[in-house]
This record gives C-alpha cells, sequence and structure tokens, in this order.
C-alpha cells in the first residue's frame, strides 16, 4: 500500500507554463503548504490552477493568493473556499531573504509548481522573478521556434 501511495504521488505535477514566458526566473525555492483536509484531495486529482497566483509578505509569514484549488467534489459542508490565500512554510532565513529582494525594484514571488513529495505532503515551488519586457517575450519565442527546427532536422 505504501508503494501505491509513492507512486499515486508521484503523478502530481502541476505547473505554472506561463511564469516562464511572462516572468525571467532568478531563484527558485521550495516551500510548504498549509492546507484544509478537502484540499488536499483536491490537489490529488489534479484540480488546481496556478495560472494567477502570486506571494505577498504579511508581517512576517509570506502567504500565496490566486492559486485556484477547486472544491472537492465528495465535500460536505466542512468543503473550503477555492481561491483562498494559503500561507507557505519557509525558513526564517529564507523569508528574510526573500523580503529584501522582493522589496527591490521590479521583482516579485510567482508559483511555478505545485506537487506531491513521496510521503504524500504538498509542496510549492516559488520563483524569485523579474517581468519581461515585450521584446524579451519575442525573444523567448524566437529561441523555442529555432530549438524545435532543429529537432526536427536531428
Amino acid at each position: 500500500m505504501a508503494s501505491d501511495k509513492a507512486r499515486f504521488s508521484n503523478q502530481i505535477n502541476i505547473r505554472n507554463k506561463r511564469a516562464s514566458f511572462e516572468f525571467e526566473i532568478l531563484d527558485k525555492y521550495v516551500s510548504g503548504l498549509v492546507l484544509r483536509g478537502t484540499e488536499i484531495k483536491s490537489i490529488r486529482e489534479g484540480k488546481v490552477n496556478l495560472q494567477d497566483g502570486y506571494c505577498y509578505f504579511h508581517g512576517d509569514e509570506l502567504f500565496v493568493k490566486g492559486v485556484q484549488i477547486s472544491p472537492y467534489a465528495q465535500g460536505s459542508y466542512y468543503n473550503h473556499e477555492g481561491g483562498r490565500e494559503r500561507k507557505l512554510l519557509l525558513k526564517r532565513s529564507e523569508l528574510n531573504k526573500l523580503r529584501a529582494k522582493v522589496e527591490e525594484k521590479g521583482l516579485t514571488l510567482v508559483p511555478l509548481r505545485l506537487f506531491l513529495t513521496d510521503r504524500g505532503l504538498a509542496k510549492m515551488e516559488i520563483a524569485l522573478a523579474r517581468g519581461k519586457k515585450l521584446y524579451d517575450k519575442r525573444e523567448s519565442i524566437k529561441d523555442r521556434e529555432t530549438k524545435r527546427e532543429l529537432a526536427r532536422l536531428k
């Protein structure tokens, strides 16, 4: 039974594909999440949307907002709100470093990926990022197309 749980948890890997297009990723961190009971069941079903998510500091704590975890279908009145903000769990030294960098001009924290560990814990990979300009986006599209053409020629 434990091997089934490990095998199942490796399948959950929800990515924010727009983040790499919209932002220049500078640094990545893996953090834990504070979840309610039915939220982890919805994550195991893969019903998560990271597209509009962003992280912010409130006091000394880091929260993620805009991440949509759909309500659990079999949940009763204990079901969770889909778009509520969730606390991220990082070490104090990492939080202090991130706060100092976010206060710089033009840097933000965006969620990149939500996954389950082998133990069944939900983790979120967040990135310290800088927003891309329009010409940077055009350049990344051009790079992607040239890689595709080279792969076709091989």
